[in-house]
This record gives structure tokens, C-alpha cells and sequence, in this order.
């Protein structure tokens, strides 16, 4: 099963942060929020069928696609138990084993700065993010 997210960068995206990516229905940026790549996201958590989100926290692994113009970036991480999935603005990719109303996933193997630069650089000059949630068995 997967869920699919539109958002859009910002000329404010710097992707540096080395623990957490985020996505937000905020349609703003500011040069401080580090680990966020899109804006306006068409969807949040509240929008996850709870048939998904059960599959989320029972999930041994968890994958996110990101692409942009083309170029695509996998990340991997893992679903708990105890995940909350119910922030109404921010998706957050987690390197850490932290969970908050805002955490898609934990133990991820990528922060904000490994992000491919040249997604990076797209999403500065405002281009559509797609934000592709997959679990997988």
C-alpha cells in the first residue's frame, strides 16, 4: 500500500539538517527550518486511511520516495508500535528513534543533508515534489 503527497519547494529550502526531513502544509519557509523540503503539501497525517497507519506502525521498513523533475531519492526507515500519526501540518522523517504527533518514521538512513543536491537545488527554485510513502513487506 502506498500514500502519495504533492508539495512544492521554496527558495528557502536548504535540506542541511542531519537528523530529520520534513514535508508541511505551510505555505512558507523560513531560512531557519533546515530539515524541510516542501511546502503546501496537499495532504497531512489526518488524510492517512487508518488502514495505512496501522500498516506504518507494525512496519519492519518503510520507504519514501521523493522526487522531483525526474530525479528520484529513496529513504528507508522503520514503522513502531507507538507512532501517533496524527499532525495536521508536518510529515517528519526521523534518523533518531524519536516519536511525536509529527514522526513518519524512525531509525531512517537519511537526514535533510543527504538529500541529492540536485533535488535540492530544484526544490529552491519552487519545483512540485512528490512524496511517495510505501510500505514494504
Amino acid at each position: 500500500m502506498e500514500f502519495i503527497i504533492k508539495a512544492k519547494g521554496h527558495r528557502n529550502v536548504s535540506a542541511r539538517h542531519k537528523g530529520t526531513i520534513e514535508i508541511t502544509k505551510e505555505d512558507y519557509l523560513t531560512p531557519t527550518g533546515d530539515c524541510i523540503i516542501g511546502i503546501s503539501a496537499d495532504k497531512s497525517m489526518l488524510d492517512f486511511p487508518e488502514e495505512f497507519k496501522e500498516l506504518l506502525r507494525r512496519a519492519k521498513k518503510i520507504v519514501v520516495e521523493i522526487e522531483v523533475d525526474g530525479i528520484k531519492e529513496r529513504i528507508e526507515g522503520e514503522g513502531h508500535k507507538e507512532l501517533i500519526l496524527e499532525h495536521p501540518t508536518d510529515i517528519v522523517i526521523r534518523k533518531s528513534s524519536y516519536i511525536c504527533p509529527r514522526t513518519l518514521m524512525i531509525k531512517a538512513n537519511k537526514g535533510a543533508k543527504d538529500i541529492n543536491r540536485e533535488i535540492v537545488k530544484k526544490l529552491k527554485k519552487g519545483k512540485e515534489l512528490i512524496f511517495k510513502i510505501k510500505v514494504e513487506p
